[in-house]
């Protein structure tokens, strides 16, 4: 007995495939929505121990000053003051500065922008999209990393540690020469001088490759792999030390990221005064601790103080500011300005350890920072601050002096905080765009989205008649999908090319219905009914819509990988275009076509 064959049920959905259709389009329009609230200037108090001053107190303080308030919110140890207009956000910070006392301990005043949507979407988790520094007007910096300081203090901790250890291999009239950053020279008197320490050099410093150089001497140079690790590193923990400066200064969704080799862009959106960010960005100041030492006991080197008189100190320091996990400024019992500093496990043991054996000895602590000369020459300053007695046992807390007025003490304490950098950056470029510009930036390139937009449904209205109607319903649910996506995605960002991104989409999208619906115009050709047209149309064009699709992403992803900024804003909506345009123009269209025309067997109906 032959089997019967199942009917093939022509333009049939299952109806999960409607359930999966209908929810991704009513999350990711829950989603959208916020964005067409848009957001509202805000200043947002932090404080950890939970000492803010009442909602009513913040209130009537800032009514009293002409500070138009919307409302204020409360969540956890975040308080956030949500104003009417913009222009007065940076005259709420300051008036609010001047009743919270930003030098305790977890105390932040930021600049920021809440969300103007209402509650019920906000505690659903949709946020508004946010938007590029084009967009929303701020501040931009691309610093320059000085890599090159870095080979030389490696280059200068290999000098030191190999006099020590090559006298202690008695490998004797050893000289060492610093040539480059990353180049060090070992004279030696013999030839069996030159193979032990070679032999020595090779076994304990790998990461240096050794030349022969002019008779016994030794050429020691940073291999290649290590410098790009080096730079890598350096690269990579000066990035965290600027977003922890920039956390310091109070500003949010601030972006930090990697330019080339030894660059780092950075992009304040809303700063619009950059001198205070532009003066703790670019700064490198670090402190060290020294043991004061006289003449001829050790290894030693010379540090000026504040009033140019030298300052024998030890060469190697009891401790970096690497150690410092917290710095405030204050005025000490005699009204001098001093700085608290806290120090992690590690530093606060060898602080412990260091001034038990030497109380009554002095200490002196360093100031360091590097600047740029007007030739772009890396200059290093190096000066005592304070040289203090060790009265008795230290701890992981102490307090130094010497730092100059209260304000400057402040600075000092912000960038202790934040992190020393490990290497010295400079500012090569600073943008500012203004808030007018930004508005313009968006009000255009919206215009532009509306007007394309607006076009391409209108012809596919009159070219396609009843499918075109279908494409435009599509159309509209890819965009407010793309929107949905851009605001529902970690990191995303609009930028101005992204706007461009949009509505190149608006075509894109368009192009595979376009390429469908000629497919069911060529099958109803060949003499197929309606119903039938509609299933082979679909499916042939399947294939050239994945293939064109398909290249297009990899092209977005490479943009994506290797660019920045604006080109991976750009990237980034075309790429989710390409994923929503396929969702929309294959499955959306055809879940509405399989509806209304999925049935119809008619050989003479014409779209």
């Amino acid at each position: 007995m032959q089997r019967k064959q199942p009917i093939q049920r022509l333009n049939h959905y299952s109806k999960w495939k409607y359930i999966v259709l209908i929810t991704t389009l009513v999350i990711l329009l829950l989603s959208a929505i916020p964005t067409w609230y848009g957001e509202d200037a805000a200043v947002q108090i932090t404080n950890k121990d939970g000492h803010i001053p009442s909602v009513v107190s913040l209130q009537n303080t800032l009514t009293e000053q002409g500070i138009n308030v919307k409302r204020i919110e409360q969540k956890g140890d975040k308080t956030i003051v949500i104003l009417k207009d913009e222009a007065q956000q940076v005259a709420a910070k300051d008036v609010l500065g001047s009743v919270i006392d930003e030098s305790q301990k977890g105390t932040t005043l930021a600049l920021s922008l809440a969300p103007a949507a209402p509650a019920w979407l906000q505690n659903m988790g949709f946020e508004p999209i946010k938007l590029g520094l084009d967009l929303r007007g701020g501040v931009q910096f691309l610093l320059d990393v000085d890599v090159n300081q870095v080979y030389q203090a490696q280059r200068n901790e290999l000098a030191d540690s190999l006099k020590q250890e090559l006298r202690e291999e008695r490998i004797r009239s050893v000289r060492l020469q610093k040539v480059d950053s990353d180049t060090l020279v070992v004279h030696l008197p013999s030839e069996e001088a030159s193979y032990a320490a070679r032999q020595f050099i090779h076994k304990n410093y790998p990461t240096w490759q050794i030349t022969n150089d002019d008779g016994f001497d030794l050429k020691l140079t940073l291999k290649e792999d290590e410098k790009i690790a080096v730079r890598n590193l350096t690269v990579q923990q000066n990035l965290q030390t600027m977003r922890s400066r920039i956390e310091e200064l109070g500003i949010t969704e601030a972006l930090v990221q990697r330019q080339g080799e030894n660059r780092i862009r950075i992009e304040l959106p809303g700063v619009q005064d950059p001198a205070a960010a532009k003066n703790v960005i670019g700064a490198t100041a670090s402190l060290a601790f020294y043991a004061v030492k006289e003449q001829g006991t050790g290894s030693t080197m010379v540090i000026p103080d504040q009033n140019g008189q030298p300052v024998r100190v030890g060469r190697k320091p009891v401790l970096t500011g690497d150690h410092i996990v917290d710095a405030r400024a204050s005025l000490g019992e005699m009204g001098m300005a001093e700085v608290n500093i806290v120090l992690d496990s590690s530093g606060g043991k060898i602080m412990s350890e260091f001034s038990r054996h030497n109380v009554g000895k002095p200490m002196a602590t360093s100031y360091n920072e590097y600047s740029r000369d007007s030739a772009g020459n890396t200059e290093q300053s190096n000066q005592i601050i304070s040289v203090a007695t060790i009265q008795s046992q230290l701890g992981s807390r102490f307090r130094i002096t010497g730092s100059g007025s209260l304000q400057e003490s402040q600075e000092l304490a912000l960038l202790l905080r934040a992190g020393s950098l490990t290497a010295p950056v400079t500012i090569v470029e600073e943008r500012t765009i203004g808030p007018t510009l930004g508005a313009e930036n968006i009000q255009n390139g919206f215009a532009a989205l509306g007007l394309g937009l607006g076009l391409t449904l209108l012809f596919m209205a009159v070219w396609y008649r009843r499918l075109g109607w279908v494409a435009n319903i599509a159309l509209i649910g890819n965009m407010v999908m793309l929107f949905g996506l851009l605001a529902l995605i970690p990191g995303a960002v609009l930028t101005l090319p992204g706007i461009a991104g949009l509505v190149l989409t608006v075509g894109m999208a368009v192009d595979t219905n376009v390429l469908i619906f000629e497919r069911i115009k060529d099958k109803q050709k060949e003499g197929r009914t309606l119903a039938q047209a509609i299933d082979r149309g679909f499916s042939s064009a399947f294939g050239t819509i994945f293939d064109a699709n398909f290249t297009t992403m990899i092209t977005a992803v490479v943009l994506y990988t290797i660019g920045n900024g604006p080109i991976q804003g750009f990237a980034l909506t075309l790429g989710l275009g390409l994923l929503t345009s396929m969702f929309t123009g294959i499955f959306a269209s055809r879940a509405i076509i399989n509806l209304v025309w999925g049935r119809d067997s008619r050989h003479d109906v014409r779209v």
